[in-house]
C-alpha cells in the first residue's frame, strides 16, 4: 500500500552526535540475520516499509506507517528490534535518539547521503553505504514504493552535491592526509614498513597501504595480540614492542602512533634500525606527544611527516569544505522541493491506475446488468454502434482525467 501523506514517512536515528561510536556498535545487526529480524519488526509493528542503514558512526531506521506514531514508539521499536538489550540500555538509546518525520526525514536522508551530517564532512563512502543498505532491504522484501523513490532521489542529490561543489576535494582526516603525502613521495610498493603501534590510527593507515599494493609490514605493539591482529590483516609479521630494539631487517618507512608519554624512537634505536643504511628514510609520526625524538631529524636524512604538520593542513581543508556548505544547502533545498513533486506525481500515477478498470466495470455493468434487456432487443447493427459509442466514451473518459492530472502536476513544478 502506497502512503498518501508524506508525514507517514519517518526515520529513527542513533548517531555520533549523541552517542559514542562504541555504543552505536551495539546496535549493528549481522548481515545474515538482518532480513529475518527486520521482517519480524515490520510485521510486529505493522509497518508498510522498513530500511536499516548501519555505518561505523550511525544506525538509522527509515520506515512508513499508516498508524500515528505515539511518543513512546521509540522504546517499543527498540525493544522489538533488540530484545536482547537490558531495560537500562533501551532507555539509554531511546534518550539519545533522533526522530525525523515527513519532509524532515527527507531532508535528513539527503544531509546524510551528502555527508553534511557525517563525522567527516565530504566523505563520499556514505553514498555507497546508503545504496547497499537499500538494496539489501529491497531484496529482503522490506521496502516499497516510497523508500524506492526516496533512495533514488537521495542518491541523485548526493551525486549532484559531490560534482557541483568542492565539499570533497580536500582531505580532512589525519590518516588520509598522511597516506596522500606518502603517495606523493612515490614510495616503491616493495618498501619495508615498520609500524609502531596497532591502534585504530595505524590500523586505518595500514589498510590504506595494503589497499594500494604495499605488502611488507613489521608491526610492533606493547600488547602482542593486537600486533598479531593487525599483522594478520596486512599480511605482515607481528612483534612485541620490546623487540624493536633488536630488529635488524632494516626499513624504508616508519609509521608510529602510540600513546606513550616519552619518545619511543630514540637516536640510538634509530641508528640500530638503520643497520648501516645511509639513505634518506621516511617517518610518519602521528602520535601525540611525538614518538620520534627530534634529535633524529638533526642527525639523519629524514622525510618527516608530523601530526602537527598534518593538523595545519587538516584545519585549512576543513575551512575550505565549510565554505561549500552554503552551496550544498541550496542544492538540498531544491532537491527537497523536487522530491515533494516526485512524491505527488507518484501518488497520482497510482491513484489513476484504478480508473481504466473502474470505467470498464461501469461499462460492463451497464451492458450486462442495468440495461441488459434493452441491449438484447437491439438488432446486430445497433448493438455494433452502441459498442463503438461506449468504447469511444470509455477511451475519452480515461484519457481526460489522466491529461488533467498531468496538467495539474505540471503547474506545481
Amino acid at each position: 500500500m502506497f502512503i498518501t501523506n508524506l508525514n507517514q514517512l519517518a526515520t529513527l536515528a542513533f548517531t555520533h552526535r549523541t552517542l559514542d561510536i562504541n555504543r552505536i556498535g551495539v546496535l549493528h545487526i549481522q548481515p545474515d540475520n538482518l532480513a529475518q529480524r527486520l521482517t519480524h519488526v515490520k510485521q510486529q509493528l505493522d509497518l508498510q516499509e522498513l530500511m536499516m542503514l548501519s555505518t561505523c558512526n550511525r544506525v538509522e531506521f527509515s520506515f512508513t506507517s499508516m498508524k500515528k506514531v505515539v511518543p513512546e514508539f521509540t522504546g517499543i521499536f527498540l525493544r522489538t528490534v533488540y530484545p536482547e538489550l537490558t531495560e537500562k540500555e533501551l532507555e539509554e538509546f531511546a534518550l539519545n535518539s533522533d526522530y525525523y518525520q515527513g519532509s524532515h526525514a527527507v531532508e535528513h536522508a539527503m544531509s546524510v547521503a551528502s555527508s553534511v551530517d557525517s563525522m567527516i564532512i565530504g566523505e563520499r563512502e556514505i553514498i555507497a553505504q546508503m545504496r547497499q543498505a537499500y538494496e539489501h532491504c529491497a531484496v529482503a522484501g522490506l521496502t516499497g514504493d516510497v523508500l524506492r523513490i526516496l533512495n533514488r532521489h537521495v542518491i541523485q542529490t548526493a551525486k549532484k552535491v559531490f560534482t557541483q561543489t568542492s565539499i570533497a576535494t580536500k582531505h580532512v582526516s589525519i590518516v588520509s592526509l598522511a597516506y596522500h603525502h606518502l603517495k606523493r613521495l612515490q614510495i616503491p610498493l616493495d618498501s619495508r614498513f615498520i609500524m609502531v603501534g596497532a591502534g585504530s590510527t595505524n590500523t586505518a593507515m595500514g589498510r590504506f597501504l595494503k589497499k594500494h599494493g604495499f605488502k611488507n609490514f613489521a608491526v610492533f605493539n606493547r600488547t602482542f595480540a593486537k600486533a598479531q591482529e593487525l599483522a594478520n590483516e596486512l599480511g605482515g609479521k607481528a612483534y612485541d614492542l620490546a623487540a624493536l630494539a633488536s630488529y635488524d631487517r632494516g626499513f624504508d618507512v616508519i609509521i608510529s602512533c602510540t600513546a606513550a608519554e616519552q619518545h619511543i624512537i630514540t637516536p640510538d634505536l634509530y641508528q640500530y634500525l638503520l643497520q648501516g643504511d645511509t639513505g634518506r628514510k621516511t617517518i610518519i609520526d602521528i602520535a601525540i606527544p611525538q614518538d620520534l625524538n627530534p634529535q633524529i631529524l638533526k642527525q639523519y636524512p629524514v622525510k618527516h611527516i608530523s601530526v602537527s604538520y598534518l593538523q595545519k593542513i587538516l584545519n585549512k581543508n576543513l575551512q575550505e569544505r565549510s565554505k561549500e556548505l552554503e552551496h550544498v544547502a541550496k542544492i538540498l533545498r531544491e532537491a527537497e522541493r523536487e522530491f515533494e513533486i516526485v512524491f505527488q506525481k507518484r501518488q497520482v500515477e497510482l491513484a489513476m491506475r484504478s480508473v481504466p478498470m473502474a470505467v470498464k466495470r461501469i461499462k460492463s455493468d451497464a451492458v450486462n446488468e442495468v440495461f441488459k434487456e434493452d441491449v438484447k432487443s437491439l438488432d446486430p447493427q445497433s448493438r455494433e454502434v452502441l459498442e463503438k459509442v461506449l468504447g469511444y466514451v470509455e477511451k475519452k473518459y480515461i484519457a481526460g482525467p489522466m491529461k488533467l492530472a498531468k496538467e495539474i502536476m505540471a503547474k506545481h513544478e
